[in-house]
């Protein structure tokens, strides 16, 4: 499982920015139809080889744009965005973390760099929380610039994966830019070399911390429709699952944590076979549901 995937996390990163003309065409970016298409995971609109569009900026720009909707009506394209997101989360969960998103990908590449590996402080998870709630839903819709419009403030503070993939490449592909670099650029080139030193020391930093996308699909982990099973039964409490998770999680301990990617490390680590992947079961096994004794009487009889 562990091969299967980083064979599709390289595969997603590499054709989803696959767009390879930008040195000749007029537009460094690309600009054709799979735009219209968002990214499930966080790869940054700006990027010269981004085919698809973010999904967080694109939130962003939906919600910045709800002030100056007509009352009773939703932008058409924003409120598609938002129901696609909830659809992949009610699906699977954070799945898109762990497989497909490209800046996980990068973290989990950075990490594998030898040096001392330390423990996330636990309370730090529910940062992420507050960077939806606040740069991705708030401010857009309050924070206003001069002319009174939202901006997708996300991307412009914080958002690591636009810097490494979006902002860099265009300063560099066009020199003219390095004489309009301001607050924002520098800002975020600080933020991302933070997050890359941590990404060394400590396994996935920006998705357990930071990331908003992590946060908004984490919300549906408790009702998607697969999940990790465990097997209580056949846990013998050696604790390799726990060891081997990105996220810090402990699996025989936390079932459908909103923190589990469902990358499957625990699966492939586990000889006990106590854990699984699969449908979610709403009912009990058949052969475990009671019947009640009234009924049990009638069918004796």
């Amino acid at each position: 499982m562990y091969g299967l995937r980083k064979l599709i996390q390289t595969l997603v990163a590499l054709g989803t920015n696959a767009y390879l003309l930008f040195p000749f065409g007029g537009s460094i970016i690309y600009q054709g139809p799979l735009k219209a298409v968002c990214h499930p995971g966080l790869n940054c609109y700006s990027c010269p080889g981004a085919l698809l569009s973010c999904p967080v900026g694109a939130t962003q720009n939906f919600i910045a744009s709800l002030r100056y909707t007509a009352a009773g009506t939703i932008p058409h394209l924003g409120a598609i965005v938002v129901g696609y997101l909830g659809f992949i989360g009610t699906l699977v969960g954070r799945l898109p973390c762990g497989w497909l998103c490209p800046f996980g990908f990068i973290q989990d590449l950075l990490n594998k760099i030898p040096s001392p590996k330390f423990k996330l402080w636990a309370p730090l998870r529910w940062v992420k929380y507050g960077v939806l709630v606040i740069m991705v839903v708030l401010m857009p819709l309050f924070v206003l610039d001069q002319y009174g419009i939202g901006q997708p403030w996300f991307c412009k503070l914080l958002c690591p994966a636009g810097t490494l993939l979006g902002a860099l490449p265009l300063v560099f592909l066009k020199p003219q830019l390095w004489t309009t670099l301001g607050f924002y650029f520098w800002n975020k080139v600080t933020i991302l070399t933070i997050i890359i030193i941590l990404a060394i020391l400590i396994s996935r930093p920006f998705c357990r911390m930071l990331c908003p996308l992590g946060a908004f699909y984490s919300l549906f982990t408790r009702m998607t429709l697969v999940q990790l099973e465990f097997n209580e039964g056949n846990c013998v409490q050696c604790r390799a699952c726990v060891k081997v998770c990105p996220m810090g999680v402990i699996p025989h301990e936390q079932r459908d944590s909103r923190e589990c990617i469902m990358c499957l490390k625990c699966l492939d680590s586990c000889h006990f076979r106590a854990l699984s992947f699969g449908i979610r079961r709403t009912l009990p096994p058949l052969k475990e549901i009671h019947r009640p004794a009234q009924i049990q009487g009638i069918k004796n009889t």
